[in-house]
């Protein structure tokens, strides 16, 4: 171990190991990216590709981003985009869930289809792109729908949940397990120029309250579609939640939902009410 340690250590510059540096540690003592990058968060060493977080994640706090474990549950319009700033955010684990494959409807927004990804599944895209962009992550690609039945063995070890799904009865399903688990869940949903985020701790019931009067059918982004931008916007604010939850950092959208509108602009907050028990607790 202190082999390795020095190895990194004389390749510091300004305190960042770069990725020509961790690559070559992980051939030369036969260990993985993960490994080489975990050692080097545990000593106080900033892998270079990060160096833009650290004027505002230290890298204690950097190595905590690294050893969580984020599953995504969906890998289409925003989950492609969630999965991709989630590994070049640092986050180590990513479990990614979905049952699809890609079809040419995709093309015009998913961030992990292409015209080569056409009848291939969605969650192996995912590997591939993470393997490709952060070779430190890893993937745990798992090609199923999530359900209630499901959900606790899908969800094992992680420390937060990320929506990305397309059904609204899967997301009552998705924030019943998360409650039931005592996971933080980050809701987000798009349709057209509109979207909304909305993060849910244990306890809480936002994400009920904000579909209390559904009765069926997928939702709003049947109707009105998905342009290519309403995604990539919906996405960032998720994972910026997941990045504070994980942190223990700033205001999180939590008993309140954010509303955007991208055809006029306009950002509305939604308050919801706060549990009677909370309001006892405080």
């Amino acid at each position: 171990m202190n082999n390795i340690l020095y190895f990194l250590q004389e390749r510091l510059s300004d305190g960042l190991l770069s990725w020509a540096a961790q690559k070559e540690a992980a051939e030369l003592f036969g260990l993985s990216y993960a490994t080489v990058e975990e050692l080097a968060l545990e000593n106080g060493m900033f892998p270079a590709r990060y160096q833009r977080n650290r004027n505002m994640i230290s890298v204690t706090e950097q190595l905590k981003l690294y050893r969580s474990k984020v599953a995504v549950i969906g890998c289409g319009g925003l989950g492609g985009y969630i999965i991709e700033e989630l590994a070049r955010l640092g986050i180590g684990g990513i479990v990614a869930i979905d049952p699809d494959i890609f079809e040419e409807h995709n093309l015009n927004r998913q961030l992990l289809s292409s015209p080569g990804a056409l009848g291939k599944a969605k969650v192996e895209a995912a590997l591939a792109r993470v393997n490709e962009v952060n070779p430190a992550v890893t993937v745990t690609p798992i090609k199923d729908a999530f359900c209630t039945a499901n959900g606790p063995e899908l969800l094992k070890g992680v420390t937060v949940a990320v929506d990305a799904l397309d059904s609204i009865a899967y997301r009552l399903e998705l924030a019943e397990t998360c409650t039931e688990l005592e996971i933080p869940m980050v809701h987000g949903a798009i349709g057209g120029w509109y979207g909304h985020v909305a993060t849910q701790l244990p306890g809480d019931t936002t994400v009920q309250s904000i579909y209390r009067n559904w009765v069926e059918g997928k939702g709003i982004e049947k109707q009105l579609g998905n342009p290519a931008f309403t995604p990539a916007v919906v996405a960032s604010l998720e994972v910026a939640e997941v990045c504070k939850i994980i942190l223990g950092k700033g205001e999180l959208l939590r008993n309140r939902k954010l509303s955007i509108d991208l055809l006029d602009m306009e950002i509305h907050e939604i308050s919801y009410d706060v549990p009677v028990e909370l309001v006892s607790a405080a």
